[in-house]
């Protein structure tokens, strides 16, 4: 599309970030951000862009569907991230729009013929591999300090300006992180979660004493000893930061990955004389993670796999110690008969427990073999046929039996 000559239209923000740092395009941004300068609403609406902005004026391309925003200045006007005033128009330049831009390397702007517009030194900032504030206007908007910490999980080799952290931390102690609301907490912790390293999100966040406000059922880990003799790391924060990097190293899906976030939150409830050992922690952590899920708005899927991994992943650790009984029981207190797709999550966020630890990185995890064993073996048991042979009270006894018959049958053929 051909604009008047007195608009000026340009790519902004993590598109031009990306490219500099020369990530492959599966890598990039999926969809990139235009600035229009120069342009009213009117002029945008003649040219065939559809207006989706509640706030502030943006529009899509009518063919590319991708967001075109005016150019625009913010004035705060309360607490919280949507408490600003938008002013947007012609004569706002591109400077004065970037400049309410979170961090310099999302600060920098590119025109249709490829030339770089960097006012702010964002450019200098990648070679440095720098996360820093563009202007004190980082400070009226609490969720960036979620945005620095999901770029440290995504950018693990990037780290955070002393003055830019000093900033966030002086954020946190003003209250601004009280003001952040449950969806947008949850849209960055989750997208946090999936990057290449989460831990660097949550030790961010406690860093600058964010994660206390946020999620202080998690922040209460750290400072927790446990059992030298299994668990090496010692402290429980360091292990669950060490737990949902194996479930990132491993590549696993959201739930994975918030369900190992989560899983130990009861050794945070274990009185201290009892330390280092937490017996019972399991059942004791599930009211936490329940309401923590409830906090945070979480999928239900997260929220489900965060429960039954909470429960139960100790016993999943016992499994190469237990005969046919003890797995059928475990099989079905996770209901794995019935969903062995979830079943399967169980296993994987259970290996990255157990690899979570020092020197166990690479150890073997047998007991998830022994249990996908036991599972396929349950789930070959014809529940119709054995049904038509009892009588209907006699039903569970029989199925149960049956399947417990040919749990035991296949753990005792030779591998």
């Amino acid at each position: 599309m051909r604009f008047p000559a007195h608009i000026q239209v340009y790519v902004v923000g993590g598109a031009v970030r990306d490219r500099l740092l020369g990530l492959s395009a599966d890598a990039q941004t999926h969809d990139r951000d235009h600035v229009v300068v120069g342009a009213t609403p009117e002029e945008m609406t003649r040219l065939g862009f559809q207006p989706v902005g509640k706030d502030f004026p943006v529009f899509l391309h009518p063919r590319t569907h991708e967001e075109y925003a005016l150019a625009r200045t913010e004035r705060k006007t309360a607490r919280g991230y949507k408490g600003f005033q938008v002013h947007a128009a012609p004569d706002v330049t591109l400077e004065a729009d970037l400049r309410r831009r979170d961090l310099t390397i999302n600060a920098m702007a590119e025109n249709a013929a490829g030339e770089l517009f960097d006012p702010y030194g964002g450019r200098a900032d990648l070679a440095a591999r720098v996360f820093r504030h563009v202007s004190d206007a980082f400070a009226e908007d609490p969720v960036r300090i979620l945005r620095v910490a999901r770029f440290a999980a995504r950018f693990p080799d990037f780290t955070v300006a002393p003055e830019t952290l000093a900033l966030m931390r002086q954020m946190t102690a003003d209250g601004e992180v009280d003001a952040l609301v449950p969806e947008r907490v949850w849209q960055e912790l989750s997208r946090g979660l999936m990057a290449a390293q989460p831990s660097r999100m949550f030790l961010l966040l406690r860093d600058c004493g964010a994660l206390a406000r946020l999620l202080p059922e998690l922040d209460a880990l750290f400072g927790v000893p446990q059992n030298p003799k299994s668990h090496p790391e010692i402290d429980t924060g360091e292990h669950v930061m060490r737990v949902i990097d194996q479930a990132a190293l491993a590549a696993q899906p959201l739930p994975v990955r918030y369900a190992a976030l989560l899983h130990d939150l009861g050794k945070g409830l274990t009185p201290k004389e009892n330390w280092p050992n937490h017996g019972g922690h399991e059942a004791a952590g599930l009211e936490q993670v329940k309401q923590v899920s409830l906090r945070l708005r979480a999928p239900t899927e997260c929220a489900s796999l965060a429960q039954i991994v909470t429960r139960w992943h100790g016993q999943a650790h016992q499994a190469d110690k237990m005969g046919a009984a003890g797995l059928l029981d475990l099989l079905e207190h996770t209901d794995a008969l019935r969903r062995p797709e979830r079943f399967e999550q169980f296993l994987q966020a259970c290996a990255a427990d157990f690899h979570g630890r020092p020197g166990w990185e690479s150890r073997a995890f047998p007991q998830a073999d022994r249990l996908r064993l036991a599972l396929t073996a349950a789930r070959q048991v014809d529940a119709g046929e054995v049904a038509r042979q009892v009588a209907n009270s006699e039903i569970p006894q029989a199925l149960r039996a049956a399947r417990l018959n040919a749990v035991t049958n296949t753990l005792a053929k030779p591998e």
